[in-house]
């Protein structure tokens, strides 16, 4: 079979790929659907163990979100990814990939809204002077009003609304996480699980983010504050290229690009095979375990038989939020000293912008740089099928309001639509995930790992982790059942 594979612009290339395949694959093969990290991270713990490794990516490229794109010498991530973890064992296992080098990056952030620039975290300018004394009295009322009220009348904490006023108070809410979050996802806040927020942020509150600006240390245990971060020299691709490198190099081993998965074939509770295609081009594969970080719901609906009814439609009740990416190309040396920008207000249509090459020198050509704004979106909507035109006109239009690029500096732009980007956390979603997890325990050759794959908001390292350690429960032949209840085999309740 020859595997094809996509260019940039969707066009089909034959000869594009890794490796020769070969059809009939026996029980002995290990077959990954999916090769962001991972996909990827699993496949190559396998592959250094001398055990048969298939990768299956729809993609032209392995990586997922977390890929560098490479266009007329300039580099950028389809948004800023940076590396951090508290787990020694993942950082070691990341920094032996990064062959070229890393750089330690300081983090320098911050929100704009109101018309004016906040640093994030805060600075103690910022904490006591940043939006005016009277709105900063405001906000301070609102918290110990709120933290007061807690205890005297305790109210049950449901969405990202409940969560961050009993964190924040009232005026802040309104003031910041409001407009973002709902630019983020695409929902009202009062329809947003708290627990996606309560994850995501960790440990943080208005009184930590206090303590953290007037004394900086206090919140180095705290993710959301960290202050600086690991990045490879040239972006962060450079990760899942070496993981899917070593899969190649290990020797016997599959890796498939722009090949999508077509059915699942299944019976008495174990994975036969997987049918796949490419262009033209079909093929099945046996193996003995299976590893999926495709999208749940996908997972669900592509399995042959059927599972129940209800678990379908437990499927359909959980969905993904996409983005677009616009990376501006400039003929200056930088345009901002930023690793990131928030956008928060709605008038503004972007929601984030980083600048790359103050992630790394080598991600622009010498005396130029580029900005890569996100657009937070639903396929079909007007941000995903605006032409290219337009959401240039858009971005640079939105970049120069900022104060950061003037017309005669734009060289060009590049525009990469990724869908079902991000797991959308609506009020009621772990029930439906948790009745998807409990069929999945049934089949003892499965797991599923990665963000998408377990619909998890899992930070860069978490997803490293939930390959290698189902990995590890394969090649321990003591695990016993090989069970795809999630990243870790456990159902959170």
């Amino acid at each position: 079979m020859a595997i094809l594979r996509n260019d940039l612009n969707g066009k089909r290339k034959r000869g594009d790929y890794e490796q020769v395949k070969n059809t009939g694959f026996g029980n002995e093969m290990n077959v990954v659907l999916g090769g962001g990290f991972a996909g990827l991270a699993a496949g190559y713990v396998l592959a250094k163990a001398q055990k048969k490794v298939a990768v299956v990516e729809k993609d032209p490229v392995f990586g997922g979100l977390s890929r560098t794109i490479k266009h007329d010498g300039f580099k950028f991530d389809l948004g800023g990814h940076r590396f951090l973890t508290k787990d020694i064992k993942i950082e070691n296992f990341v920094k032996d990939l990064m062959s070229d080098g890393y750089l330690v990056v300081p983090r320098t952030s911050q929100i704009y809204m109101r018309g004016s620039f906040f640093d994030y975290p805060l600075t103690p300018t910022n904490a006591l002077f940043g939006m005016g004394i009277p709105t900063t009295a405001h906000i301070l009322y609102d918290y110990f009003k709120e933290i007061i009220g807690s205890k005297i009348n305790p109210r049950e904490i449901i969405s990202l609304e409940d969560w961050v006023v009993s964190k924040f108070g009232r005026k802040m809410f309104d003031l910041y996480f409001k407009q973002y979050s709902e630019k983020v996802w695409g929902i009202d806040c009062k329809e947003i699980s708290a627990e996606w927020v309560a994850n995501r942020i960790k440990g943080l509150s208005m009184w930590e983010a206090i303590k953290n600006a007037l004394v900086k240390f206090s919140g180095k245990e705290i993710t959301t504050l960290a202050d600086q971060f690991l990045y490879p020299n040239n972006g962060i691709g450079v990760i899942s290229d070496a993981m899917s490198s070593r899969i190649a190099a290990a020797g016997g081993n599959s890796l498939m690009t722009g090949t999508n998965v077509t059915r699942i074939n299944c019976e008495k509770f174990r994975i036969k095979s997987v049918d796949v295609e490419n262009g033209q081009d079909r093929d099945s594969l046996h193996g003995g375990n299976f590893l999926s970080s495709i999208p749940l719901p996908e997972l669900v609906k592509l399995m042959n038989p059927a599972p129940p009814a209800d678990i379908v439609a437990a499927a359909d009740q959980l969905s993904y939020r996409d983005l677009t990416v616009v990376t501006v190309m400039l003929d200056c040396d930088r345009a901002t000293d930023l690793t990131w920008m928030y956008l928060p207000e709605k008038d503004i249509a972007v929601g984030r912008i980083h600048e790359p090459k103050n992630w790394s020198p080598h991600m622009a050509p010498e005396g130029k740089t580029s900005i890569v704004a996100e657009y937070f979106c639903f396929k079909g909507d007007n941000v995903w099928n605006s032409s290219g035109e337009e959401l240039t006109g858009t971005t640079v239009g939105c970049l120069k309001k900022l104060g950061f690029v003037k017309d005669s500096e734009v060289l060009g732009t590049c525009i990469v639509r990724v869908p079902k980007a991000y797991p959308l956390f609506s009020v009621g979603f772990r029930e439906p995930l948790n009745k998807i997890m409990n069929y999945l325990k049934n089949f003892d050759n499965l797991k599923v790992i990665g963000r998408t794959g377990t619909f998890d908001y899992l930070n860069m390292d978490l997803a490293i982790k939930s390959g290698i350690d189902a990995a590890e429960e394969v090649l321990d032949v003591n695990s016993g059942k090989f069970a795809g209840a999630g990243a870790s085999g456990e159902i959170n309740t």
